[in-house]
């Protein structure tokens, strides 16, 4: 998926352009599922989570101008998305690092609907080696290039440790897979032309946290003075 992004970026579409169509897709698949033929640009973008007039310009960008008074046609605007986003081909997918996040990602069954197949899991620790999860075992990550070869893994999703996930990586690059997304509190560094997502729930959750104490500072007049803040503590 990241290299038909790539490819995406080379043809001139922008980078924010490409990170609203995933959510257009679920839009418009949730549409699908309704029994919904068309979709104007308000609906679809009141759906989405944005503005109709950014909404139109995005999908200007892939040659998709909808029908004055009609709209957009659901199926077709799903098959325009899909293959822009390369979803229209399958894409194995490898996870390292089978803790209790890794389990999930690898029960989670929205990836094979959406163009994404778990075809590895790999782990450190002896006593989760060999585990059955989501119809695969689980393997050594001493196997790690070898998997990546035998089972053609185009995406590695990183759920390691902090401390392992550099030296991952670099295995991973060195493997020739060139998309990383990273679950491991760490900020990686990769060579130019490797494309890495990052997920790190903490922040989400600090970014949550700052809005709910502004909206409590709302209520109780402000935040904390000076004279109430706690003592300083001698290091």
């Amino acid at each position: 998926m990241i290299r038909r992004l790539s490819q995406a970026r080379e043809r001139g579409i922008p980078e924010a352009t490409v990170a609203r169509l995933p959510l257009y897709l679920r839009a418009l698949n949730g549409m699908a599922e309704r029994g919904l033929a068309t979709v104007s640009s308000e609906d679809l973008a009141v759906a989405a989570g944005v503005n109709s007039a950014k909404l139109r310009k995005d999908l200007s960008h892939l040659g998709s101008y909808g029908t004055r008074g009609v709209g957009y046609d659901v199926e077709y605007l799903i098959y325009q998305i899909s293959r822009e986003l390369g979803l229209t081909q399958d894409w194995a997918v490898a996870i390292v690092g089978v803790g209790n996040l890794g389990r999930a990602l690898a029960n989670y069954g929205g990836f094979v609907s959406r163009g994404f197949r778990v075809a590895a899991l790999l782990d450190a620790d002896p006593e989760v080696v060999g585990d059955h999860i989501a119809g695969l075992n689980v393997e050594h990550i001493d196997e790690l290039e070898a998997v990546i070869r035998r089972r053609g893994v185009s995406i590695v999703v990183l759920a390691t440790p902090a401390v392992a996930a550099q030296q991952v990586a670099d295995r991973v690059v060195a493997a020739g897979v060139t998309s990383i997304l990273n679950f491991a509190p760490v900020v990686l560094s990769v060579p130019e032309g490797v494309d890495i997502r990052k997920v790190d729930l903490s922040i989400e959750l600090q970014i949550l946290a700052f809005h709910e104490q502004r909206k409590a500072d709302r209520m109780t007049g402000g935040p904390a003075m000076a004279e109430e803040w706690p003592e300083a503590v001698d290091l």
